[in-house]
């Protein structure tokens, strides 16, 4: 197992307690009513989405799927404009018009979410065959979930980046249920990352509340991308503590079973980590008192922000402007 410098533990840490502290208000607004449509939340797999992106090179890319908040985080979105998004705000990434499932960051090369189950799949697999013709050495990771695996896209997709042996990598995060249906319903096998063998590419099954056992899975896969050699599909078995979206009363599951996987929690576990390396209890109660503050700040800039899109403007992000065809 790799030992992290210093500074690689605390951005790490950072990063996660920030993905939370963004998702924990999000909730709250959500139930005040700021926050229109739906969302849904990764609390709880946080070591999935920082881990993977933490080996990655700021030029490679990522795309997710619907549960996209702490890839945007891991990336490096900024979270004032996330939560201006969210909120349906001009100031927004998006002009507010993304919100929480279509939100996109090309500045860090976050190709965006989808809140289709499955197309994001394809999309990502012709992101890696523009990536492979460029020929620079760039991969895309391509997050998505475990009721997506069972979608005909994915098939289709990794066949295709297996056969041309395409830069990307696929993490499947394996939250063990399918919006209230469990995984042992859905899937012929009990995991996921066996169905690589179909493809001929490399499966990996990965403790996803390990963070460091992430990063090392997803180095592997990345260099192996990186070097010509195809895809790799990565298995994430983690649990996300809420409902499939908020509406979600989690009836389907026991406080039990919720329980033991909050004694899990990735945070707790890397800042477990974090104290027989070096760090005081001291400084990893300043990285979450920053993290909070940074998220506080995100809401108060969002709620300043009075503007959104009016219809007039919204239909001239409708057609492609004539100067772009040129």
């Amino acid at each position: 197992m790799e030992q992290l410098s210093r500074e690689q533990m605390h951005d790490i840490l950072y990063k996660m307690c920030v993905a939370r502290a963004f998702e924990e208000r999000v909730l709250d607004m959500f139930s005040q009513g700021k926050i229109h449509g739906t969302t849904h939340l990764s609390i709880g797999e946080e070591a999935s989405a920082v881990g993977a992106i933490s080996v990655l090179r700021p030029d490679d890319i990522i795309m997710s799927g619907h549960r996209g908040h702490s890839h945007m985080v891991a990336k490096g979105a900024d979270v004032n404009l996330m939560m201006a998004e969210l909120l349906g705000k001009k100031a927004g990434y998006c002009k507010g018009l993304g919100g929480s499932m279509h939100i996109v960051d090309l500045s860090k090369n976050n190709y965006g979410a989808n809140g289709v189950i499955g197309p994001a799949i394809p999309i990502a697999t012709g992101v890696a065959l523009g990536l492979a013709k460029e020929n620079k050495g760039k991969v895309i990771l391509n997050f998505f979930g475990d009721g997506t695996s069972n979608t005909g896209n994915f098939y289709e997709a990794v066949n295709m980046a297996a056969l041309w042996k395409l830069p990307i990598v696929y993490i499947c995060e394996n939250n063990l249920y399918g919006m209230s249906t469990p995984i042992e319903k859905t899937c012929s096998v009990p995991n996921i990352a066996d169905r690589a063998a179909a493809f001929g590419i490399p499966g990996e099954i990965v403790d996803g509340n390990d963070i460091l056992a992430v990063r090392e899975a997803c180095a592997k896969a990345i260099e192996r991308a990186r070097s010509g050699n195809g895809p790799t599909l990565i298995e994430h078995k983690t649990y996300r503590w809420l409902g499939h979206s908020k509406s979600d009363k989690r009836v389907y599951r026991t406080k039990e079973e919720e329980a033991a996987w909050k004694a899990k929690c990735p945070i707790k576990r890397f800042k477990a980590y974090m104290l027989k390396n070096g760090f005081t209890q001291a400084e990893l109660d300043d990285i979450s008192a920053k993290a909070e503050q940074v998220n506080d700040d995100a809401v108060a800039f969002a709620e300043s922000c009075e503007e959104i899109m009016t219809p007039e403007e919204a239909k001239e992000l409708v057609f492609v402007k004539e100067e772009y065809l040129k």
